[in-house]
């Protein structure tokens, strides 16, 4: 009965890992939270489950808006435009970066660990 229950917590501490890639870029994205980089600044955004998010503008302060998944694309929107839409790569974990093209040019985004 031992050899059964160390050999099942050693499958569930090697799956662990696996579970953790199956997640998509935009699910990473969206539960850590990510650092836009763009024009100079480095912005803050965190998702939230009811659609919404919060950026931590340098110079301007906070800003709200929302968000939505079509497919592999990440749509967000905001007061000073609207909605635009974006293609994430697959296979980005928390820590990865990767370049969109946004409506200021192109912007890094870097998924927080």
């Amino acid at each position: 009965m031992r050899k059964i229950l160390i050999i099942s917590v050693a499958a569930a501490c090697l799956a662990a890992p696996a579970l953790a890639e199956d997640k998509t870029t935009i699910e990473h994205a969206v539960e850590q939270g990510i650092t836009l980089s763009v024009m100079g600044m480095d912005i803050p955004v965190t998702y939230h489950d009811d659609g919404t998010y919060t950026a931590d503008v340098p110079q301007m302060g906070e800003m709200a808006g929302t968000w939505r998944v079509d497919g592999a694309n990440f749509c967000s929107s905001n007061d000073m435009q609207g909605e635009t839409c974006n293609e994430y790569p697959a296979g980005k974990v928390p820590g990865d970066s990767f370049v969109i093209e946004g409506a200021m040019g192109p912007a890094t985004i870097t998924i927080n660990k």
